[in-house]
């Protein structure tokens, strides 16, 4: 079972940094470089200078991490960020719109220490992704000059009985130590819950969620670098007892949440006249297909987020014309790979569609050339009409369900690429974890 346990957060201190809000940011991986300059803008302090360091041209490519660990010392240094003087659990709080409704939800958890496991038969922390060497490479270059977690790991755990939900709601009711509203009108709010001993509001969280196997969410390019960060620690450092590398910053989040899964949208580029007639004569082998219009489409797909996701119905447009379509399952029997739970989502349902229409297979995929990934069923349809990097036609996809995502990850397998996106992210420099205890 996963160990789980409080810690000593490194925290920003409003009265040498300033206003938190303009401290925070996204997630390395969802800043682009436009919101990178207007972050580094933002503020002196803010934390995208420790979690995505800026390239200078012409300066040795580890320099950059170097200066992360230099600038992390003098914050340290000059009361910047302060850290707490007794190990908590830092319960969390999201509310947010759900993108393209009048949905609104509240989503809670918890941050705490994560023992690292490596995946595999009989391990408490089940995945259900595929990663890529790039992202790896830079975190494990981040995480080896700093020797910090600057953004959270998100998993998944199960409590029937959801007793850390009411753990959760009275910590919840009691002044936030943080309160701060994000780019995107997400109010984030967190409270700390010190580590009163076994019979604590604190050590009972981490007992409810270590109880079962936990489900990494988001981020397995970071679990994945901590594992090689600590096996490296491991190497150099032999005989230290319980060593604080052994364990990363995680969110944990009740699977029973109303979570939110936001789809990723496929379009596909080159296929030319004689493609899309192709796929317009195939479509019928694997769908049902209903005519509809690229407004309709766009409008349906665009709320996907409100969606459960799951049915196996997608939008396709084309400039030849748009249509709602519902896989046949029975078509579909005997291909695919992978397990039942894996074989019958809908993503792996469209990456078998794409090679029996159009002979775009996975390898097709993975080499970017083909498929384009969207977020936005807008962003696809305007791709599509204008032809926008010879974008000919898109498919655009519901959730894939949080039953299914632990279902794969029970099974040890992993989804095809951008098989989920979980929203909100969890905002990077509410709370850091330092490798000291």
């Amino acid at each position: 079972m996963p160990e789980i346990r409080p810690f000593r957060a490194l925290r920003y201190d409003p009265e040498v940094a300033g206003d938190p809000a303009a401290l925070v940011a996204p997630p390395y991986d969802v800043i682009d470089p436009d919101l990178h300059r207007e972050l580094l803008a933002r503020h002196p302090r803010n934390v995208v200078r420790l979690d995505l360091p800026q390239a200078v041209t012409g300066e040795d490519p580890d320099e950059r991490y170097r200066r992360v660990a230099r600038t992390l010392a003098a914050w340290r240094q000059d009361g910047t960020l302060r850290k707490d003087p007794r190990p908590s659990v830092y319960v969390y709080e999201q509310a947010y719109r759900v993108p393209g409704t009048t949905v609104d939800r509240t989503q809670r958890g918890f941050f705490a220490r994560l023992l690292i496991e490596p995946f595999g038969p009989g391990s408490g922390v089940l995945p259900h992704e595929k990663t890529m060497s790039g992202p790896k490479e830079d975190r494990y270059r981040l995480l080896r000059a700093a020797g910090i977690n600057t953004s959270p790991v998100v998993v998944l755990f199960e409590d029937p009985d959801r007793t850390a939900a009411s753990l959760i709601a009275v910590a919840s009711g009691r002044t936030p130590i943080l309160d701060v509203m994000d780019d995107d009108g997400v109010r984030h709010r967190v409270w700390a819950v010190p580590d009163d001993g076994e019979d604590g509001a604190a050590a009972r969280l981490c007992a409810v969620a270590g109880a079962g196997p936990v489900f990494i969410a988001d981020g397995h390019h970071r679990y994945e670098t901590a594992v090689r960060y600590r096996d490296e620690r491991r190497s150099n450092h032999t005989g230290e007892l319980d060593p604080s590398y052994d364990f990363l910053l995680a969110l944990f989040v009740d699977a029973a949440e109303a979570l939110t899964v936001l789809p990723t949208h496929r379009v596909v580029r080159g296929l030319g006249e004689s493609g899309l007639a192709r796929l317009n004569d195939r479509v019928p082998r694997l769908f049902d297909a209903t005519a509809s219009t690229m407004d309709a489409l766009v409008e349906r797909f665009g709320a996907a987020g409100g969606l459960d996701g799951g049915d196996g119905r997608f939008g396709l447009l084309t400039r030849e014309g748009c249509w709602l379509l519902d896989a046949n399952r029975a078509a579909f029997a005997g291909l695919g790979s992978g397990g039942d739970a894996v074989r019958v989502l809908d993503v792996s349902l469209l990456g078998t569609a794409l090679d029996v229409l159009l002979g775009i297979d996975a390898s097709a995929v993975a080499g970017g050339q083909r498929v384009a990934y969207v977020k936005s069923a807008a962003e696809a349809a305007e791709m599509v009409a204008a032809g926008i990097d010879g974008a000919d036609a898109a498919f655009l996809l519901e959730p894939t369900p949080v039953a299914s995502i632990l279902a794969v990850a029970r099974d040890g397998d992993v989804m095809p690429q951008k098989s989920t996106y979980f929203y909100p992210k969890a905002l990077t420099g509410l709370v850091l974890n330092p490798h000291e205890w």
